[in-house]
Order: structure tokens, then sequence, then C-alpha cells
């Protein structure tokens, strides 16, 4: 008896289901909080950029530690413990954070 293989068709993902950023979805999120009156499209586009250049260091870093935790995916306790080990990533999530490169204000004491 021959077995019969059956393939599975791959389907196609839509943007949404990859995770990419579009710059219409970043314009979307800003104007529905009410974060932006008056936006460039070019700053939306920087905006863009910015938000997939953090998002793909933190994933390549929680995959380094997914890895050599001895799994193959990236759960949300390796994103936590790169975000919490690492200075920059830390200070830039924590609540109130200022920039990273903006030195604290000196106190008037």
């Amino acid at each position: 008896m021959a077995r019969k293989m059956q393939r599975r068709r791959r389907q196609k993902r839509t943007c949404s289901q990859r995770g990419e950023l579009t710059v219409s979805l970043v314009d979307r999120f800003l104007r529905e909080e009410n974060h932006s009156r008056r936006l460039s499209s070019s700053a939306l586009v920087l905006l863009k950029s910015v938000l997939e250049y953090v998002t793909s260091n933190i994933l390549e870093l929680a995959g380094e530690v997914a890895h050599s935790t001895g799994r193959k995916c990236i759960a949300p306790e390796d994103v936590h413990l790169v975000v919490q080990s690492n200075e920059q990533l830390h200070q830039l999530f924590k609540p109130g954070g200022t920039s990273v490169n903006e030195p604290p204000e000196p106190d008037d004491n």
C-alpha cells in the first residue's frame, strides 16, 4: 500500500499576522490616543523605524536567552529578563522613565 503524503498548504500571512509595523498603523495608534495633533509623515516614518529597531534588538536578545535555556520559542519571561538586565532598556521602560541620553536634572538643595 502506498501512503499518500499530505502536504499542508502554507497560508499567506498578512502584515498584522507577521507583526510588521506600518506607518499607517503607527499613525492610527497615535491619533486614537490623542498623542498627536499635528504630525508630519516623516515623523511617522522615523518613529516606525525606531520602534522596529528597539523591537528587533529586544527580540534578538530574548532569543539568545531562550536558546541558552534550551527552548525554541521566546517566552514573555525572556523579554522581561532582557529588559531588566539591560540598563538602557530598563531605564527606557520604567514608569516615568527619561531618555537614556539625557543627564539627570541636578537637585537645587
